[in-house]
């Protein structure tokens, strides 16, 4: 029996061990890593930011993928050996017939001085129950939402959120001024800048201050640091920089952009029988720039990585290739949202960010219970 190792639960790998149990069923052994217990789609952390929805209420637990016949270690991966295919996980060493790597992108809150002392890290589940209640007790003042490094994951979601807080804050009569700001040139440069235009100006319809080209060299008491200025705050929510996990850098998985780098078709990297999948890698679009880390990106590659490794498996080659379609949801309060979406691997990219409507509120929504559904039932 041939065996699958995927070191990862969320979008990538868990797409990537349903199709792998659709195509091959009992033929294949699939066994997938993760150190936490669920999964969750990343964008309820806003949410329960703002006292929408609890993070509770979309989390399932890993363990029930035992129902489709995939086994589950929730543990940490120690080491990893491309040209093995093999990995370290719970002190034992793994050698399989195809390992995808599917860990994500570690939020490296220590590249940034005085971080984790005086900012709430909104992208960590983990630190979100301790924002919501600092924003839930905030009386007003300053109210920064900083994103300190690029690539992030979820590219709208810093936007997104000064805009329900904005709501948030305005529906309790609390007075504040909200100030998003960003290293990179606009808010989202992969659209361009007339639909950068349009999400900037809906900011600033909000009385919220958007600052390009800021990048933060340190956190003190009260203020942001920048090479030139500094920006006083009574309450910092952070996007850390975005790095790959340590034991993905140890592995030699890693090239010169900082990501891993595969085959933008099939998945697979330089290692014959190992694919990486998700935040951790970098695919370069046509036109040079580095596909978004998005969730739906993540599912499509691990759905991808699957049928390439069962073909192979079967003596075949697959013609399933990763098309780069989709995209993200930005909610705009008022039960509606806009969406940044297109062909992304086209050439050249067609991307466009939409009107804001209810039905896109409504098209998020079910994104969140469809995968729910379907990947636990």
């Amino acid at each position: 029996m041939k065996r699958v190792l995927i070191l990862g639960g969320g979008f990538g790998g868990i797409a990537t061990a349903h199709r792998l149990k659709q195509k091959l069923g009992t033929e294949v052994e699939v066994t997938l890593v993760d150190k936490r217990p669920y999964f969750m789609v990343g964008f309820r952390k806003t949410w329960a930011l703002v006292g929408e929805a609890p993070l509770e209420e979309g989390q399932r637990p890993l363990e029930s993928l035992t129902k489709i016949g995939v086994r589950v270690i929730q543990d940490s991966v120690t080491s990893i050996d491309p040209k093995a295919r093999a990995a370290t996980v719970e002190s034992q060493r793994l050698e399989v017939d195809a390992l995808v790597v599917a860990l994500g992108a570690d939020l490296a809150t220590q590249a940034i001085p005085g971080f984790k002392e005086h900012a709430y890290n909104v992208y960590d589940p983990q630190d979100i129950p301790r924002a919501a209640q600092a924003l839930k007790d905030f009386k007003g003042g300053n109210l920064l939402i900083g994103i300190f490094g690029a690539p992030y994951k979820c590219s709208p979601a810093p936007y997104e959120m000064s805009l329900l807080i904005d709501d948030s804050l305005k529906a309790r009569g609390v007075k504040a001024n909200i100030t998003v700001f960003s290293p990179q040139p606009m808010s989202i440069p992969i659209l361009g800048q007339e639909s950068c235009d349009t999400i900037e100006g809906r900011l600033a319809d909000k009385g919220i201050t958007f600052l390009p080209n800021h990048k933060a060299a340190s956190l003190e008491a009260g203020k942001v640091l920048f090479a030139e200025k500094q920006l006083p705050f009574d309450m910092l929510f952070g996007v850390p920089p975005h790095t790959p996990p340590a034991v993905v850098k140890e592995s030699g998985l890693v090239d010169k952009s900082g990501w891993v780098n595969v085959d933008a078709r099939t998945m697979e990297t330089s290692f014959p029988g190992v694919y990486a999948i998700g935040d951790v890698v970098q695919i370069m679009m046509p036109n040079g720039k580095p596909l978004p880390k998005a969730g739906a990106f993540a599912e499509a590659m691990g759905e991808t990585a699957a049928e390439q490794i069962a073909a192979k498996f079967n003596g075949q080659t697959s013609e399933e290739f990763f098309k780069g379609d989709g995209g993200c949801y930005l909610e705009v309060g008022a039960g509606q949202a806009m969406m940044v979406t297109g062909h992304f691997m086209a050439e050249p990219p067609d991307i466009m960010l939409t009107e804001a409507t209810t039905q896109y509120m409504t098209e998020k929504r079910a994104f969140e219970s469809e995968r729910l559904k379907k990947w636990f039932g």
